[in-house]
């Protein structure tokens, strides 16, 4: 198992395509039954991280949609105030 494998690898600095790729061949990797029960359990672990990291980036990348939403129809609320 190389670093990127290993669970204690960092995913903090991974763009969430690094992550979402890495988790897919960790899964692959799963899939194809041949590893060992550690490596097993730590490819478990390392999609564990992977799945974390991709999960933060989908909850920002929602946040930012809601907040420019916000953003957009806030103007038009306050037009509305003022004009009263």
């Amino acid at each position: 198992m190389d670093a990127m494998t290993s669970p204690a690898a960092d995913t903090s600095e991974l763009s969430y395509e690094q992550a979402r790729d890495e988790l897919i061949r960790v899964v692959n990797e799963l899939e194809q039954g041949s590893s060992t029960l550690e490596q097993s359990l730590a490819l478990w672990e390392r999609g564990e991280h992977l799945a974390r990291r991709c999960e933060e980036w989908l909850i920002g990348a929602k946040a930012r949609l809601d907040a420019a939403r916000l953003a957009a129809t806030a103007p038009a609320s306050e037009d509305t105030a003022t004009a009263r």
